[in-house]
């Protein structure tokens, strides 16, 4: 037990509080003592709850099937239409893979098992039939469909798990039912329901990002055409011709006037036939016009041609998959989508070059009509057309730049388009979940093998429990750690047995009291002393006496009080017995009962007597004539006779003549034995510091709390610093040895029980 109170710690039988210097063995005794005390009590919990657990386990726990199936994730096969190459991090890979675990184990997956399994409607998921018991109680209510999903997902949850097998790109699929196929089933379905989920993914993305880039594609193509445009119309505005010679325009155009007149003649008839075509060709607004290889050869166009190869290539496709799957599958529809898609391109791109050439043509007519005057103005235009052809410099520099920002966003969106068509996915299912042919016992057998483990656990746990919650005296020690005092006896309990023989005296002797005043031998525990001289109770009376006589050795005069922290604690038993032992000794002892609220000694000792220790105080009876003597031991005894009720008995304790008659008694007899108040509930006792020299105070075994007494001590310090000792009274035999180990072998001994 493990107690705290004040400044005082009881560590008697506990190893970890043990003080400071322990040795090992006092620890191991300490262990030893808390296994005797609680032993029971941790094989009734050990019992109890295994058994109960046991139960539970095997109802709880109960073997299953375990299916599994296994994923491979591959993320190269995502770079087929990359044109970076990521280099391998087995961080990032690890990260990766942790992540499509997390997706393996979210609940879009597992709401899709459900779903398609439909396990919201399979008892093992949470939608029992109600039985004869939930019938009968009127427990048949139906769950809505969302709450039966949710329990569906919780038992799926409970039941699987997803693990990454070594530092591989394998992940695990494993889940536990009762039957074998549906083991099987719901492991195989969550593997599918994976793939169909990154594909939906994938495609998803595509779509939006296919949306995204021909949005942005439309922006790029006018702000090219736009860039072109302003470059064209900048060379028409400022006549800007590249010579390429190294001679001036104005040189040469004077030295190549007829050169250039024919060839810009030349130039207009050449692109008005490319336009006609062109033109032609749009006009006829035919599918396959546009895609026609005539075309090829009068548009001199790398769009043009890319575009045509492109789609060429999903013609090829089309009719393939057609033929294969139908002319209804996904890909056929997404691939007739993009040929689509590819003719609008190309024909954006014809009225794009139509355009260009007729820009092409209208500046050669007009470059035709005027060479003769440019001819003319050449030497008054050179330091203009200079200056413009920086400007132009620059426009052919923006034409060129978004152009390419065109051409970049063209290709990453045909990219797009092609991997919308191709969808695919990093994982693929490389062994198929089957039925298993043995139930798994590994949960099971640990749990079983758990369950003693835990029960020995709480039974100690119980009994530590009980130890700190045992906040009463048990022990000397305990009194010694916790009072700061003796234990001058510890008593066990008794019963008063017959006495087999008693002094015999001659009770005609005139010495003698009148019968009249004789003690009554009614209550045969309060005379075990004489009784049965023999007995354990003697003996912790004689222990009492020994420590008193050592205590007042030198004084032929003893006033011994005896009072206890509440009533009931054996304080006036343990006080006739102490006057007993001194009387048979041969001493002159007086035993007073000084309980002036609740004389039970003279209830059982002198019933009868109509005068006692309030009536000597007051001076209306004589000493002589208020003591009642027993003829077998001489032992007086001073009753205290209640008529009623007094409120002020401490004033009476405290009173002068009360004072006078104690320094009488200390000198008729050898030793005063007072049996005082409680000292709890009663100040009486308190009053007494200057009549008694020392106390005994009575605690009862096992029953009175340590802090009540301590409390109490603290607040009588005259009773607390004439202490003679503790005596522990109603001591179980049985029970105290498992707290003091060295008394199993003194208390049990036949030869000292009679």
């Amino acid at each position: 037990m493990l107690q705290t109170n004040g400044n005082h710690l009881a560590s008697y039988h506990e190893p970890e509080s043990a003080p400071e210097g322990t040795s090992i063995p006092e620890m191991i005794g300490a262990v030893l003592g808390f296994l005797r005390r609680r032993m029971w009590l941790i094989l009734f919990t050990f019992v109890v709850v295994s058994a109960l657990g046991e139960a539970v386990v095997l109802k709880l726990i109960q073997p299953k099937f375990m299916a599994t199936a296994t994923i491979f994730f591959d993320n190269r096969k995502y770079q087929l239409f990359q044109h970076q190459t990521m280099v391998g991090d087995t961080s990032i890979d690890s990260y990766a893979m942790e992540s499509q675990i997390e997706i393996l184990k979210s609940e879009n997956i597992a709401l899709a098992v459900v779903r398609k399994l439909h396990l919201a409607d399979d008892p093992e998921f949470g939608n029992p039939k109600p039985g004869l018991v939930g019938t009968i109680l009127g427990s048949t209510q139906i769950a809505s469909d969302f709450a039966r999903e949710r329990r569906a997902l919780a038992v799926l949850a409970a039941g699987m798990t997803v693990r990454r097998i070594g530092p591989t790109y394998v992940i695990e699929i494993s889940f536990k039912s009762s039957n074998a196929e549906r083991a099987a089933a719901v492991a195989n379905a969550i593997a599918e329901a994976y793939i169909t989920d990154q594909l939906e993914g994938k495609y998803e993305a595509t779509r939006r990002a296919s949306v995204w880039l021909q949005d942005r594609l439309k922006e790029l193509g006018d702000q090219a055409n736009d860039a072109q445009r302003a470059v064209i119309e900048f060379k028409a505005s400022k006549n800007i011709v590249d010579t390429g010679n190294g001679r001036t325009l104005s040189e040469q155009q004077i030295a190549e006037f007829s050169a250039q007149l024919t060839a810009a003649r030349q130039r207009a008839a050449e692109a008005k036939a490319r336009l006609a075509r062109i033109e032609e060709v749009i006009g006829a607004d035919v599918a396959d016009a546009t895609i026609d290889a005539a075309v090829t050869d009068a548009v001199k166009s790398d769009v043009f041609t890319k575009l045509r190869t492109q789609y060429l290539e999903r013609e090829n496709r089309e009719r393939e998959w057609s033929a294969r799957y139908g002319a209804d599958h996904l890909a056929s529809v997404n691939l007739r989508n993009q040929m689509r898609e590819i003719r609008n391109s190309i024909r954006d791109e014809l009225k794009r070059v139509a355009e260009t050439y007729k820009n092409d043509y209208e500046l050669a007519k007009q470059y035709e009509a005027g060479l003769q005057q440019e001819l003319d103005q050449a030497r008054s235009e050179t330091k203009t057309a200079n200056e413009a052809r920086v400007m132009l410099h620059e426009l052919e520099s923006a034409a060129q730049s978004s152009r390419s920002i065109y051409d970049n966003f063209l290709q990453k969106y045909m990219e797009s388009v092609q991997q919308q068509s191709f969808p695919i996915t990093e994982a693929r299912l490389i062994t198929k979940a089957t039925p298993p042919a043995q139930k798994d016992y590994r949960k099971t057998l640990l749990g079983l093998a758990a369950v003693p483990i835990g029960s020995v656990l709480l039974g100690i746990g119980l009994g530590v429990f009980r130890e700190f919650m045992d906040c009463v005296f048990r022990t000397g020690r305990q009194i010694e750690t916790m009072l700061g005092t003796n234990c001058v006896a510890t008593i066990p309990m008794w019963k008063a047995m017959a006495p087999k023989g008693g002094i015999d005296r001659d009770y005609s002797d005139a010495s003698l009291p009148a019968p009249n005043r004789r003690i009554v031998r009614d209550e045969p525990l309060l005379w075990s002393v004489s009784d049965a001289p023999f007995s354990r109770f003697a003996d912790s009376m004689r222990s009492i006496k020994v420590a008193a006589d050592l205590v007042g050795s030198g004084n032929s005069v003893r006033v011994m009080g005896f009072t206890s922290t509440l009533p009931n604690e054996g304080k006036s038993t343990v006080a006739a017995g102490f006057a007993q032992i001194i009387a048979q000794a041969g001493s002159r002892v007086l035993l007073v009962d000084c309980d002036l609220r609740n004389p039970s000694l003279s209830t059982a000792l002198a019933p009868d007597a109509d005068s006692g220790l309030l009536e000597v105080i007051s001076g209306r009876t004589a000493l002589e004539d208020a003591v009642w003597i027993d003829p077998a031991t001489n032992l007086a005894f001073l009753p205290t006779v209640i008529k009623s009720r007094l409120a002020q008995t401490s004033d009476v304790l405290t009173a002068e003549a009360t004072k006078n008659l104690f320094e009488k008694l200390r000198l008729t007899y050898d030793y005063v034995v007072v049996d005082l108040s409680p000292l709890g509930p009663v100040a009486d006792v308190r009053a007494t510091t200057n009549l008694v020299d020392s106390y005994v105070f009575v605690v009862e075994w096992g029953r009175t709390n340590t802090s009540t007494v301590q409390r109490t001590l603290r607040s009588a310090p005259g009773i607390n610093d004439n202490l003679l000792g503790v005596v522990l009274n109603k001591a179980d035999l049985k029970l105290l040895k498992r707290y003091d180990a060295h008394l199993s072998e003194y208390y049990p001994n036949q030869q000292y029980g009679y």
